[in-house]
């Protein structure tokens, strides 16, 4: 099953797919969008570019697990993608998912412009591999 994963942002938005075998995910593309009316619309058709069939939206938890206002807003934005697409939108907490972003950046000296540019695009690849992980092993 092809499944994308969204990292919500306020500027930017990262996004991450899997093939079929649901193996490895990988980095897919940053939108750009500050206007949360217009960020589900993109997000709805580069599910349907990808030809995604499952969805995965980060949900960021405190770090006591508790949720505030942006998980309020990732759990509101999962069930506009959902109705727009008409598929399985499912959450996933991406507690420290950003700072392992970073390191993995910081590993391969990913600096500047292009960091801010796909910082947002790996931690949604985090996020997806997290949830692979998670259905592999349930």
């Amino acid at each position: 099953m092809i499944i994308m994963s969204v990292d919500l942002g306020k500027a930017r938005t990262g996004l991450a797919l899997c093939d079929k075998t649901e193996f490895l995910a990988s980095p897919y593309k940053v939108i750009f969008e500050k206007s949360p009316n217009k960020l589900p619309e993109k997000v709805a058709e580069a599910a349907k570019e990808a030809k995604a069939e499952l969805l995965v939206v980060g949900l960021p938890k405190n770090m006591d697990g508790t949720e505030g206002e942006s998980a309020r807003n990732a759990r509101a934005f999962a069930e506009t993608l959902r109705a727009l697409t008409g598929l399985e939108t499912v959450m996933q907490d991406e507690r420290g998912t950003t700072v392992t972003a970073h390191g993995y950046l910081n590993e391969t000296n990913t600096r500047g412009k292009k960091r801010k540019n796909v910082v947002d695009a790996v931690a949604a690849t985090i996020i997806l591999q997290d949830y692979l992980d998670k259905r592999k092993n349930s």
